[in-house]
């Protein structure tokens, strides 16, 4: 029989993960996007205007967060702000660092996006931009991409491009490159599908993969 507790610890693991999922984690009623609640709309109006960095998690979307957060933090309402997994707090708690200079301090700030591009393009020698995961592709030319490269033996990363829309966005400008998937040899955009199948027609594939092509 199962003790009576364990549905509890099971619950503060879980939500103990949450508040660690990311460096600094909102939960609020709605998303950044549509907000459902006066105060989350003045949280995000405010870090909007201060340019951090975060992620959020919909509490209206998961009622056993919603009410087990409340007492894992002793914290009756929402939003609630965590930073490396400990609460900050509330609107409340937010509009006083405000005020006091101290929120630009203890939020992390975005980086410029163009930064933030570069910095991801060069997270692997080899790095795929796709729809998905290497595991679960979610459009048919990144999974045709990825059996491709798998074929290749050549260790590569992969970013998900539906996870992020301004990266999404963003890196076709950056890149002069319209659609997905992308692949970067180095930092330098090699191409989408077309591209990779023409290198592997050619066998110059590999050899560029591994960037012995300049």
């Amino acid at each position: 029989m199962t003790p009576p507790t364990a549905p509890k610890e099971e619950l503060n693991t879980k939500l103990k993960r949450l508040t660690n999922s990311a460096p600094c984690i909102l939960f609020m009623k709605g998303t950044p996007e549509e907000p459902r609640c006066g105060f989350s709309k003045q949280t995000v109006a405010m870090f909007s205007k201060h340019n951090i960095e975060f992620s959020s998690f919909n509490i209206l979307a998961d009622e056993e967060v919603r009410q087990g957060l409340k007492e894992y933090s002793d914290w009756p309402t929402y939003p609630q702000l965590y930073v490396n997994g400990e609460l900050i707090g509330g609107l409340d708690i937010l509009k006083e660092m405000e005020t006091n200079e101290e929120l630009d301090k203890v939020l992390p700030r975005k980086q410029d996006l163009n930064q933030r591009l570069k910095s991801l393009i060069s997270q692997a020698p080899c790095m795929l931009f796709m729809k998905g995961d290497r595991e679960a592709p979610r459009c048919g030319f990144s999974k045709s991409l990825i059996a491709i490269l798998n074929d290749t033996g050549v260790q590569y990363g992969t970013f998900d491009i539906l996870g992020d829309e301004e990266v999404r966005q963003g890196l076709k400008i950056y890149s002069d490159w319209p659609t997905y998937p992308q692949i970067y040899v180095n930092g330098d955009l090699i191409g989408g599908l077309d591209i990779i199948k023409e290198l592997k027609a050619s066998d110059e594939l590999t050899s560029t993969l591994k960037g012995e092509h300049n």
